[in-house]
């Protein structure tokens, strides 16, 4: 597993799906961006708790 986003741009890149409306549940950004949801399970407990700090920005 390779690692290519930090902490801080995988909250950005959530925020980014947020505001453009795209669907936040795991199953469908594990389809869309497998990276992203990669990324973020690397630098938080779980999907869930990757949205939280997102909202928290």
């Amino acid at each position: 597993m390779e690692i290519r986003m930090g902490a801080e741009e995988v909250l950005s890149k959530i925020q980014q799906l947020q505001q453009s409306g795209e669907p936040l549940s795991k199953k469908k950004v594990k389809q869309s961006d497998p990276e992203l949801m990669q990324n973020a399970l690397y630098y938080f407990p779980s999907w869930e708790h990757a949205l939280q700090n997102a909202e928290q920005l």
